[in-house]
């Protein structure tokens, strides 16, 4: 049985965000502007920090943080199991950032006071150590998606003229690309020279997956396929912008966003196969389609993949069965 699909957190606005406790706001600032961590990962830890103060606020009368209980910790986590919906891993990662914060205060906040100041933070702890473990649930199963799925979703995006969505889905089969790398993406790749014989092209760097500011920095094989509705799309857009992958947002052309994506998969292409289907699933696609076309495990880990170990894509990203291979393994008894 699979899990009820979560239902996604309302967006903290500015307003909201306003009457959350002054001394947690001011706290969270000065957290996220002290972590190295890559900007992707500090914009992803501001969002879930923010929703857990709009739970102090809305829960949690909007105490100060250095009142806040394991109990509280556990009403925060039930509340994005029952009523969110959330998985596990949504929930670790939510748990993690809050860990994160209170580290921070324990090695950081607490050493700002002097013995003989007032400090609300004497008798802090990190509040989520020693919590029961987050149970676990049914999750997803991660179906390929195939060569011929591919193009049926093709061929009603052409009949829908969706030429954007063409654009992305295209890049995202074709070269295995994570939805906040092919944003990256620029116009200028269909400058680029190419030289006889060749079935691809390479990209500018693109920053990777990866900690730290700059993180992992590496250009994509982008093959002709992709190629091709790109430059479709660049031509019916209407415009001219550096990156390929933009909108315009009333008078205002911006480069479109992660949540774009998630959009894009859950209300246009889970409908088009009738199942569900969610960016993360195309890396996973991209590599497996070229290992069932016999491409070497070891060329897809490293220019696809972009993995610095084949364990990582054989563990996560190889979606083959198998099958005829699993049944030779019995061969030789009958």
């Amino acid at each position: 049985m699979l899990r009820e699909r979560a239902r996604n957190l309302p967006e903290v606005t500015d307003e909201m965000w306003g009457k959350v406790n002054k001394e947690y706001v001011d706290l969270i600032n000065e957290y996220i502007a002290s972590q190295s961590h890559s900007p992707q990962t500090k914009k992803q830890y501001k969002s879930m920090l923010r929703q857990f103060g709009w739970f102090i606020y809305n829960s949690l009368n909007n105490k100060p943080i250095y009142k806040i209980k394991k109990r509280d910790v556990i009403r925060f986590l039930t509340y994005l199991r029952e009523e969110r919906k959330m998985s596990p891993a949504a929930i670790g990662t939510r748990k993690a950032a809050i860990s994160s914060l209170c580290n921070y205060i324990e090695n950081v906040v607490m050493d700002d006071f002097d013995d003989d100041e007032e400090n609300p933070y004497k008798n802090f702890r990190n509040f989520t150590r020693g919590l029961p473990s987050i149970p676990k649930s049914p999750v997803y199963e991660k179906i390929k998606i195939t060569r011929e799925e591919y193009l049926d979703m093709m061929k009603v995006l052409e009949d829908d003229e969706n030429y954007l969505g063409m654009a992305w889905l295209a890049t995202a089969f074709n070269t295995g690309a994570r939805r906040n790398e092919i944003i990256q993406f620029k116009t200028e790749i269909l400058d680029y020279p190419i030289d006889e014989g060749m079935t691809y092209i390479m990209s500018h760097n693109v920053r990777l997956k990866g900690s730290g500011e700059d993180g992992k920095i590496e250009p994509y094989m982008i093959n002709f396929e992709a190629l091709k509705y790109i430059r479709l799309w660049i031509e019916k857009r209407g415009y001219d912008h550096e990156y390929v992958f933009t909108k315009k947002y009333g008078d205002e052309i911006k480069v479109v966003e992660e949540g774009w994506a998630n959009y894009f998969c859950k209300s246009v292409l889970s409908h088009i196969l009738n199942r569900r289907i969610n960016p993360h699933l195309f890396k996973a696609s991209a590599v497996t389609y070229l290992l069932e076309q016999g491409v070497p495990l070891e060329l897809v880990s490293k220019f696809v993949a972009h993995h610095n170990d084949v364990s990582t894509t054989i563990a996560h990203y190889d979606l083959r069965d198998h099958a005829e291979e699993k049944n030779n393994i019995f061969g030789s008894m009958s």
